[in-house]
């Protein structure tokens, strides 16, 4: 251990005296006989100090002819004039103080001057190595501020090793800050959340200085020696939010404009984009925020940074995808003509995420549709969850239709238990983008299951002009059927029966296609049941509420049947025998006054 003024001369010194004339002198008591040049400053030395500790300067003057040589220039010193004056201060004996911010040049220069111990005992090289053993490598904080001055030195700073020492130094250190962390982690229990994170990530801070290429060897040295996947993504996520800073301001919001060429500060974030999402731990043990895994990705989409680290940010989204809100999925497009959310993203989400559920049914023996399946419950959560995105993302004008059709049929049926939120997003769809084809109307209005609506929402369709007519027709007729039904008190039953009797399988079939028709058949029940169990409901709701009527009107002299039969006979609009639709044609005639070029819809083919 040194004290502040660790080498001094065992002679003392004559005091120097500094100029600022372009040649410094280190004494003025006595004459120089040589004068040194680095970096185009000059040194007035002595040639028996140095000779006598520097091997580099000792083989210059003996390689030179004229024995009376009187200057020489040393080219990439490391350090610079600064360094080489305080190696210079050490061949005088002169005190001077080693620090965590020199010693590294001094170490380098030390090595560049050949100051060994081949020349004399306790030469520079010995007495910087006992500071970097003693001192630095015994202590994180000054590890880390050692590895940041590495930073400008050249490569010989890699051939001594600086580098790769205070690297694991500052490993090893963390993982014993992390035993005693556990300590500290019993002692703050009862505290404040802010007092107990700084009583275990006090470090975290301290590795925001480095640069992103000594970070990253830092933080893999970490992973080796075990330091806890938490602290990692806690390191990680300070580390972002101090680097990635800067950015240039791009007008995400308007697809027209062309995204300008990056800037060097700009591909100097990306790099460090990319850099951070390789760091990311893979155990799963290790919860990464998701609001931090989607501002990564919307900086990488920002920055254009590499398409592995993008898929990579995306399948970690995927993973959880069930818990992600609304808000997170709007993402800005920042393509050129491209729509205003960046659709494609949230595509391929949805297909990794996918991907993980048919692999866990497959794991646990189940089935994808299965409604017992460890992924059901997430599927209809991320169900609702797409429906409402549908909704946001609709009134986008430059929103082409492949790629709204594209979110909605990547979902399967069974993802949706009722269809209200798809029709409300199909809605919202036709009426920002009026200049859809009566085909391409039909093409979209064809995902929706008019089964799976509830009643309001069929309230709505049937009155709504935006839909093709034959979604209209559907729609009334499904309501007919059940409100039949309701008066029968049949909830269902026949149609499932039908379709349990329609799907048993032929003799003349193959095992494997009666194996397919079983499954396809079950996956058909399981999807019947779920919008049974729907109807249940709304029926014992329609059911007290029709009791509440018959209680009210029965002093006024009406039955609850008397009401009924007059409310069937209004919308029975089969029923006549030429099929006649008197209300339908006045509600479109009404519609075709402000638009004549809807009047095509009235064919039912």
């Amino acid at each position: 251990m040194f004290s502040e003024n660790p080498f001094s001369s065992t002679k003392r010194s004559p005091t120097p005296k500094f100029s600022n004339s372009f040649t410094t002198r280190i004494f003025s008591d006595v004459a120089g006989d040589i004068t040194i040049v680095v970096d185009g400053d000059s040194f007035l030395l002595h040639k028996f100090p140095l000779v006598s500790r520097s091997g580099k300067i000792r083989k210059m003057v003996a390689d030179v002819k004229d024995s009376n040589v009187s200057k020489l220039e040393l080219h990439n010193l490391p350090g610079g004039p600064h360094t080489f004056e305080l190696a210079m201060k050490f061949c005088y004996g002169m005190n001077f103080e080693i620090t965590p911010a020199n010693v590294a040049h001094l170490r380098c220069a030390a090595e560049y001057l050949e100051m060994t111990e081949d020349y004399t005992e306790e030469n520079l090289i010995e007495r910087t190595e006992v500071y970097l053993n003693d001192v630095v490598v015994q202590s994180l904080e000054k590890s880390v501020e050692l590895l940041s001055t590495c930073e400008m030195l050249p490569s010989i700073a890699e051939v001594v090793g600086i580098p790769n020492r205070c690297i694991e130094a500052i490993a090893i250190n963390a993982c014993k800050e992390q035993l005693v962390s556990g300590l500290s982690r019993l002692d703050c229990d009862g505290e404040s959340a802010e007092l107990k994170s700084g009583c275990i990530e006090w470090w975290i801070e301290d590795l925001s200085v480095l640069k992103i290429e000594y970070y990253q060897r830092v933080i893999c040295a970490m992973e080796r020696v075990g330091v806890r996947p938490d602290s990692i993504v806690a390191s990680l996520m300070h580390y972002a939010q101090t680097s990635i800073k800067g950015i240039g301001k791009y007008q995400i919001w308007n697809p027209a404009k062309t995204k300008p060429s990056p800037s060097m500060a700009e591909n100097d974030q990306s790099t460090i984009v990319e850099t951070i999402v390789s760091l990311m731990p893979t155990e799963k043990s290790a919860s990464i925020p998701l609001s931090f895994l989607f501002g990564m990705l919307r900086m990488a989409i920002m920055l254009d940074a590499a398409i592995a680290c993008r898929l990579e940010l995306e399948r970690r989204i995927a993973f959880r995808l069930e818990m992600v809100s609304l808000d997170d999925l709007l993402i800005p497009s920042v393509q050129s003509g491209d729509s205003l959310f960046d659709v494609d993203a949230i595509h391929r989400i949805l297909v990794n995420f996918l991907q993980r559920i048919e692999e866990e049914n497959v794991v646990c023996g189940y089935e994808s549709e299965s409604l017992g399946s460890p992924g059901h419950g997430s599927l209809l959560k991320v169900g609702k969850l797409i429906d409402a995105y549908l909704a946001e993302i609709a009134p986008d004008p430059y929103l082409s239709l492949q790629k709204f059709i594209a979110m909605i049929e990547i979902l399967p049926d069974y993802a949706r238990v009722i269809d209200d939120g798809l029709y409300r997003a199909i809605d919202i769809y036709l009426k920002a983008h009026p200049i859809l084809s009566e085909h391409d109307c039909k093409k979209l209005c064809k995902f929706i299951d008019c089964q799976k609506l509830s009643q309001e929402a069929c309230n709505h369709a049937a009155q709504n002009d935006r839909l093709p007519v034959q979604m209209t027709v559907r729609v009334l007729y499904f309501e007919q059927l059940r409100l039949k039904n309701a008066v029968s008190g049949n909830s269902g039953d026949e149609f499932l029966s039908q379709k349990i009797s329609s799907g048993v399988p032929s003799a003349a079939m193959s095992p494997r296609d009666n194996y397919a028709s079983l499954r396809r058949e079950n996956r058909e029940l399981k999807l019947e049941i779920s919008r049974m169990r729907v109807r249940l409901s709304e029926l014992e709701k329609e059911q007290m509420y029709m009791k509440q009527g018959m209680i009210v009107k029965s002093g006024h002299g009406k039955t609850f049947f008397t009401s009924l039969s007059k409310g069937i006979g209004r919308i029975g609009i089969f029923s006549s025998p030429a099929g006649g639709r008197p209300q339908k044609s006045s509600r479109k005639s009404r519609g075709s006054e402000g638009k004549p070029g809807r009047s095509r819809r009235h064919s039912l083919s």
